[in-house]
């Protein structure tokens, strides 16, 4: 079955008219710059909504002017700059990031080929061979005014929250780059307007002799992927529940503590981007891209002409809602768990995941007998290990006096079991009043 409709390739770029080339351009910043204001809109009714309030609603019909509002509030508070820091990197850092989020929806694929003023041309800026290793580039810098805009504040809180970051977005890039791995063996290519085309031309697989033909979503066929991939975006991106840079409760607002006015919203501007941004990655890697979903796919004009445009902001919207959706149900993470999750979970996954579907991919290639033979051994090795697999029997969890006696030497010492608190003065006093007057004297009084 083909789903292929009007997609483009490689040799379909480089042959537009530069005032094709400039616009596109310019309607790739305005989904950056409006996915920001309607993100952050969007962002506040959805968790209004979940916890039962209302939201912004004064500003505007459904409060949508209140994102403006308060980027003109932002633009004309007083620009701080502190003493210690260093003045050149301070007023840079906070533009790579978003340099580096809007630059990357470049090779981002929008939709098939149209035609605009008489000239066929891809929705898409621009694309090469490496397409997907430039968004993870370009994802990589970012961290670097992150790291800077932390170092150059001057400050013990915004380093620390710089330093977090980096550690944090090198572990999850790790994870990040390997469940990409598995869409390059199954597509073939590294260009992301061609991933799209391999997700829509559909797939036929073989599996215990059943024939799959259909839709090819890499979301339903590399799902560990998926899963892995979008946990990791997660962190790249510093969103709930792994905003640990920015974590009010221990670094008041990490790395971006000293920057106010303008610079503050260039920061707030690019984790909005770089979550539009990577939505986007998200939808063009695993679910289709600019594909329309099954059943609008039964429909001959889907995806044709301008309706692929609609289903692809459909899916990067519906990613964004589950962007929300994590902050709003999700409490952080703790530094080690987060850490632990990224080095201990997600790549020893990823690599076991890859080994599996490059094993399998092979498999297929061979004849039937072949494959049946192997499925047995596996299946054999892996009942005789189950039977004879050592079982660790529970240990008795130690009572109270023996937690006392094993306690380590020079501990801090523990109250006997039986302490008795004596009564107060107060108490004492009370129940001497109550002692009858002829009580025999040297007799004891009640205990309390």
């Amino acid at each position: 079955m083909n789903y292929l409709a009007q997609a483009p390739s490689l040799s379909d770029f480089g042959h537009d008219p530069w005032w094709l080339i400039l616009g596109k351009i310019v309607f790739a910043f305005l989904v950056a710059l409006l996915g920001t204001l309607l993100g952050v809109w969007f962002e506040r009714r959805v968790v209004g909504f979940m916890q039962v309030r209302p939201g912004p609603n004064q500003l505007g019909p459904f409060g949508l002017l209140q994102t403006l509002a308060d980027g003109l509030k932002m633009a004309f508070k007083e620009d701080i700059l502190p003493r210690s820091s260093d003045k050149v990197i301070y007023f840079f850092a906070p533009a790579i990031s978003v340099i580096c989020a809007v630059t990357a929806l470049s090779v981002i694929p929008f939709g098939p080929m149209v035609s605009i003023f008489g000239h066929q041309t891809p929705l898409q800026v621009t694309d090469v061979p490496v397409a997907v290793l430039v968004v993870l580039a370009l994802s990589s810098m970012a961290v670097y005014g992150i790291v800077l805009a932390g170092w150059a504040s001057g400050s013990t809180y915004p380093l620390l929250g710089g330093l977090r970051s980096s550690a944090q977005l090198i572990s999850y890039e790790v994870a990040l780059g390997l469940s990409i791995v598995a869409v390059f063996m199954l597509a073939g290519t590294m260009s992301t307007s061609e991933i799209v085309a391999a997700q829509g031309n559909g797939i036929e697989l073989n599996v215990f002799g059943f024939n799959i033909d259909g839709p090819g979503w890499y979301a339903l066929l590399l799902f560990p992927s998926f899963v892995v991939f979008f946990i990791s975006i997660v962190g790249e991106t510093n969103r709930p529940p792994f905003d640990l840079p920015e974590a009010e409760s221990e670094l008041v607002a990490g790395f971006m503590t000293e920057y106010s006015s303008l610079k503050f919203a260039l920061i707030m501007l690019s984790e909005y981007v770089a979550m539009v941004t990577m939505s986007a990655f998200t939808v063009t890697l695993f679910l289709g891209g600019w594909y329309a979903p099954w059943p609008i796919s039964a429909w001959s004009g889907a995806n044709s002409g301008w309706w692929p445009l609609l289903w692809f902001f459909a899916k990067v919207i519906a990613l964004v809602f589950v962007f929300v959706w994590l902050r709003g149900t999700l409490p952080r993470l703790r530094y080690d768990q987060l850490m632990r999750l990224g080095w201990k979970v997600l790549i020893p996954v990823s690599l076991v995941w890859i080994v599996f579907l490059a094993s399998w991919l092979k498999v297929q290639n061979w004849e039937r007998n072949d494959r049946l033979v192997l499925f047995g051994v596996v299946g054999g090795v892996l009942l005789i290990a189950s039977l004879f697999w050592p079982s660790r029997k529970p240990q008795p969890k130690p009572t109270l006096a023996e937690q006392v006696d094993n306690r380590p030497q020079g501990s801090f010492p523990l109250p006997p079991l039986d302490l008795q608190v004596p009564p107060s003065p107060r108490t004492r006093r009370m129940v001497a009043e109550r002692e009858p007057a002829n009580a025999p004297a040297g007799q004891d009084s009640e205990e309390v």
